[in-house]
């Protein structure tokens, strides 16, 4: 009997246990010890760190095709302007929808903090590839597998939407601020909404300014949308100072490009570009003393290190290997080598102590305010705010009225008793007084511009790339160096995921804006 019982037992264990693998596929195929949704704050961590490291850092190719500073040495880079795929940042778009899902699911209302900015990493991706490429998929993209073959929308139409999501996350950010609401995991405010409103709005102008090719389309709206944000600040609070800039902060954990420990193997692989240079010196401009050194050979020929002259750039159009003989140029015991400026060696080696890099800042909300002006889209006084973007600049770097100690590495190294000191005394009133910097209406883009250009240095992506790309300002090197047969490729190509796995609609999106070519020269509407 106890026997029959220890049958009836194991045949019911057995029943249950066969019971439980007959779960469906889907069930079994999921892996208990990995979770599969995760706090909206941490997805935004993600987003908003792609902002920053997925569109040119400090001192890398982008800033090479911008003309901030060259390669010498063609093992490590050139400074050619071979394009490739545009950056493909569809992944980290269908981590804002993950992100604002995971909201949701937490529980929080329609309209919050991940919502509104939510809209606004829409805008700032699609600004960021649309410029790049051109057509781009959008009204049935991010729809997953109910949509793995999406029509491109146009350019235009994809501005007229980067417009609409900036305007429409201003005024949630607005009814959030009102409710006193916050936003978690923000690495860049602290959850200040506030300043996120003015960084969107910031945003929102920069796009306006790209568009000024187009500026009399009525579809886009482009000088009555500026002119309303520029006379409403109440409903469009902008950026008033440094403080509110949308900036990247860099720790010893995630280094700043030129630090302590590649100096053997950068410092003078690295020298200084002419665009970026030989503007500041003209304008003896005191920003080339604290980002650049003299060069040896200038030094050697008797100038002194607080002679604007002796600060020169190779430009970005010469022969690789006439570059690096120049730049390695033996100027003697006592003397750095080379005929060109290298980054100063002070400043962006000396420690871990890095500059913050900008995603939109406040010098560049300026001259966008000063060149919206300038072209006649608001009332205003475009000098003042030029004016304000230059002394903006020039604070960053620690330039202001008064005697400013300079240093320079007297021979290239990084020992203490080779950081030689000098002082220049600086006026605002007498820089400002030079023609060549004193604002002309009549050449007003140009100058803008250019200083927007210079507030650039290493920081906010290629916007200065665009800008010359936009206006032809400030004058870019073109030649031999430039590869692509002597020319600055003007766009990138296509992810070659688009030809393989949605080859119909790249095709028609290629042959209604480039005849059926996909060429880094081709011409995009917003240039046309």
């Amino acid at each position: 009997m106890k026997m029959k019982q220890y049958i009836i037992a194991f045949l019911g264990l057995v029943m249950v246990t066969l019971s439980s693998c007959e779960k469906p596929f889907d069930q079994l195929e999921l892996d208990t010890n990995r979770p599969v949704h995760v706090p909206a704050s941490l997805v935004f961590q993600g987003v908003a760190y792609s902002m920053f490291n997925d569109n040119g850092r400090p001192f890398s190719a982008e800033m090479r095709w911008n003309q901030f500073y060259c390669s010498n040495y063609n093992y490590y880079a050139t400074n050619e302007y071979t394009f490739g795929q545009m950056p493909n940042q569809f992944t980290t778009l269908k981590n804002v929808v993950k992100m604002e899902e995971e909201a949701k699911r937490a529980g929080l209302a329609d309209l919050n903090a991940y919502s509104a900015l939510g809209k606004f990493f829409r805008a700032y991706f699609y600004d960021q590839m649309s410029k790049r490429v051109g057509d781009l998929p959008l009204t049935e993209a991010l729809n997953g597998i109910n949509g793995i073959a999406p029509k491109y929308d146009s350019q235009k139409a994809i501005y007229i939407q980067i417009l609409k999501w900036l305007d429409d996350a201003n005024s949630d950010l607005a009814s959030l601020i009102t409710k006193g609401e916050s936003i978690s995991g923000d690495v860049y405010y602290n959850g200040d909404l506030k300043k996120w409103q003015k960084a969107v709005n910031a945003y929102r102008l920069r796009v306006l300014i790209t568009l000024s090719k187009k500026e009399l389309d009525a579809d886009l709206g482009v000088k009555a949308k500026f002119a309303e944000m520029i006379s409403n600040p109440s409903k469009y609070p902008l950026m008033t100072s440094m403080a509110d800039n949308l900036e990247f902060k860099w720790n010893n954990f995630n280094k700043y490009p030129s630090n302590p420990d590649n100096f053997g193997f950068d410092a003078t692989r690295q020298n200084m570009a002419a665009a970026y240079v030989n503007l500041l010196s003209r304008l003896r401009d005191p920003r080339v003393m604290v980002t650049c050194e003299p060069a040896g050979f200038e030094l050697k020929s008797g100038k002194l290190p607080s002679d604007y002259s002796a600060y020169v750039g190779a430009s970005s159009a010469e022969d690789l290997a006439d570059m690096s003989d120049k730049a390695g140029v033996n100027n003697g015991a006592g003397f750095a080598p080379g005929k060109y400026s290298f980054q100063n060696r002070n400043r962006y080696y000396k420690n871990y102590t890095a500059e913050n890099t900008f995603i939109a800042g406040y010098p560049e909300l300026c001259f966008n305010i000063a060149e919206g002006i300038a072209r006649g889209w608001a009332t205003g006084s475009a000098e003042d705010w030029y004016k304000k973007g230059i002394q903006a600049s020039q604070g960053f770097y620690g330039i202001k009225d008064g005697a400013i100690t300079m240093t320079y590495s007297k021979t290239g190294s990084m020992a203490a008793a080779d950081q030689v000191n000098y002082v220049i005394d600086y006026s605002f009133a007498d820089y400002y007084a030079q023609a060549s910097v004193k604002f002309d209406a009549s050449k007003a883009i140009e100058q803008i511009v250019s200083q927007k250009y210079l507030a650039f240095f290493m920081n906010s992506g290629m916007e200065a790339y665009f800008n010359w790309r936009r206006t032809g300002f400030p004058k870019f090197d073109v030649g031999v160096g430039n590869g692509n047969s002597g020319r600055i490729a003007v766009r990138w190509i296509y992810p070659t995921t688009e030809r393989t796995t949605n080859a119909t609609n790249y095709k028609a999106a290629i042959q209604s804006q480039f005849n059926g070519t996909d060429d880094i020269n081709d011409i995009m509407w917003l240039m046309k």
